[in-house]
C-alpha cells in the first residue's frame, strides 16, 4: 500500500526555519492541514499552500492537536476561508471564546504577545467539530483518526493516518540531524505521568513514521516515542535530584537550561541549531512546568 504524501510546511516563525510547522495533506475533494500555526504566520502559511498550486480556501478540514498558541493560532482565521476545525472537546471551548486562553497566554509573554502569536480569532460553532477518542474522518480515499494522548496538555490529541502520526508536542520537539528530543514541559497541565501513557499507548499502535509540529518528519517512529519515554524519566529523575532543595523558579530556570543544553552539546548539537530549539520551545517556560507539576501533583501525591 502506497504511504500517504505528506508535506511539511514551514512556517519561518520569528524568521527561523524548522521551528513552527503546519502539514498538508491534499485529498480528492480539496486539502486539509494538520495545525495551523500561529495568527503571526499566515503570510508563512499562505506561501507555503501557494508552493503546491493552493490557496487558504482549498483548505476543508484543520486537525489542531491541541489549542497552544503555536499550534492553533490561525484557526479562526482558516475558518474564516471555509474550514472545519477538529479539537478535542476540553479545547473546544477556548476555541469559540480564546480570552481565557489569550488572558493566560499575556501573563506569561507580556508585551510580546502580538509579535508572537498575532491575532487569534475565534472559531464559528458551525466550523468547530469536537474530537472524542478514537473518532475517525474520512479525507476523500483515506481516514484520519484522533487519539486522546494527554501529558503535555490534557486536551492533546495525535491523529494517525495508515502508519504515520502526527504526535504534536506529546511525541517531543525535534530538528533534522542527530537524534536529539526535548520535551515541551509547559504549565499548567503538565502530568509527566500521564505523559508516559500516552506515548505507550502510541508504541502499542503500528506507528512507523513521526510527525511532531516542531519540526520534520521521521521514518524512525518506534525509535523517537521510545527516546520520549527515555527522555521523560530522565526529566522525572532529574526533578527528583534538583527540587530536593526547592530552588527558587529563577535558580530553577537556569539549573534547567544548563541540563538541557548539556545534552544537546553532548551529541554535537550547533550552538545555532540549538537556538532554534530554544524558539520552538524556550526551555524556561519548561522549568515553570516542572516547578508546578512537582508542588501541584508530585507532592500532593
Amino acid at each position: 500500500m502506497a504511504k500517504t504524501t505528506v508535506h511539511a510546511l514551514d512556517l519561518n516563525f520569528l524568521g527561523r526555519k524548522s521551528a513552527i510547522g503546519a502539514y498538508l495533506i491534499q485529498h480528492s475533494s480539496g486539502a486539509a492541514l494538520v495545525e495551523s500555526g500561529p495568527g503571526s504566520t499566515i503570510p508563512g502559511l499562505v506561501r507555503g499552500l501557494a508552493a503546491y498550486g493552493l490557496t487558504p480556501t482549498d483548505i476543508t478540514h484543520v486537525f489542531i492537536t491541541h489549542i497552544h498558541l503555536d499550534h492553533a493560532g490561525a484557526s479562526g482565521w482558516l475558518a474564516s476561508k471555509g474550514a472545519r476545525i477538529h479539537v478535542h472537546p476540553v479545547g473546544a471551548p477556548h476555541m469559540r471564546n480564546p480570552e481565557k486562553l489569550l488572558s493566560s497566554a499575556k501573563r506569561l509573554y507580556g508585551d510580546k504577545m502580538d509579535a508572537l502569536w498575532g491575532e487569534f480569532l475565534p472559531v464559528p460553532d458551525a466550523h468547530l467539530v469536537e474530537v472524542q477518542d478514537g473518532d475517525e474522518f474520512d479525507l476523500g480515499s483515506m481516514r484520519i483518526t484522533g487519539i486522546h494522548t494527554p501529558g503535555h496538555a490534557e486536551h492533546h490529541v495525535v491523529y494517525l493516518i495508515d502508519d504515520l502520526a502526527f504526535t504534536g508536542d506529546v511525541g517531543g520537539v525535534r530538528l533534522a540531524g542527530p537524534r536529539y528530543l526535548r520535551l515541551p514541559l509547559v504549565p499548567p497541565e503538565l502530568h509527566l505521568g500521564k505523559w508516559r501513557e500516552s506515548i505507550r499507548k502510541l508504541l502499542s499502535l503500528d506507528i512507523e513514521r513521526v510527525v511532531p509540529t516542531h519540526f520534520g518528519i521521521y521514518p524512525d517512529g518506534r525509535e523517537h516515542l521510545n527516546l520520549a519515554l527515555h527522555m521523560l524519566d530522565a526529566t522525572e529523575h532529574w526533578l527528583e535530584s534538583v527540587m530536593a532543595d526547592d530552588p527558587p523558579i529563577e535558580d530553577l530556570r537556569r539549573i534547567f537550561v544548563s541540563w538541557q543544553q548539556a545534552q544537546g552539546m553532548e551529541l554535537g548539537i550547533s550552538e545555532d541549531v540549538l537556538s532554534v530549539y530554544e524558539i520552538a520551545n524556550p526551555t524556561w517556560i519548561s522549568a515553570d512546568g516542572l516547578q508546578r507539576y512537582w508542588r501541584k501533583i508530585r507532592l500532593a501525591g
